[in-house]
């Protein structure tokens, strides 16, 4: 087994006993324990308790930001759609003003050819 250097003190050299190859009880509880805080890293409850509140306010934040981005979005259609509107309504007005100059047109054209019937 090798020693951990945490266990073995902040000089990293080990206690006479653990070089004899004799299992101390002490050490190896002191070993254990310190493995252990290693592999349950993060499920205290506190540390559950921190993530899921940064979770929740990242959430919040996020949805924030989601609710701005479809007011934009949704202004934007709008304005978009007015422009379309008062487009469309410059364009029938033109149709109606060039269907009226068309048929003006038509009428002179009628009234001012020679009539066939004047020739005979």
């Amino acid at each position: 087994m090798v020693p951990d250097m945490e266990a073995a003190g902040s000089t990293g050299v080990l206690s006479s006993s653990a070089d004899d190859g004799v299992n101390n009880p002490e050490t190896e509880q002191t070993q254990n324990e310190t493995s252990n805080a290693k592999r349950r890293r993060g499920r205290n409850p506190e540390d559950k308790e921190y993530r899921s509140l940064k979770r929740l306010l990242r959430n919040r934040v996020s949805a924030q930001q989601a609710r701005e981005r479809k007011k934009v979005y949704v202004s934007d259609l709008e304005s978009r759609a007015n422009e379309l509107q008062n487009n469309n309504e410059q364009l029938e007005e033109k149709i109606s003003t060039l269907m009226n100059e068309n048929t003006m047109l038509r009428k002179m054209l009628i009234n001012t050819r020679p009539k066939a019937d004047d020739n005979h």
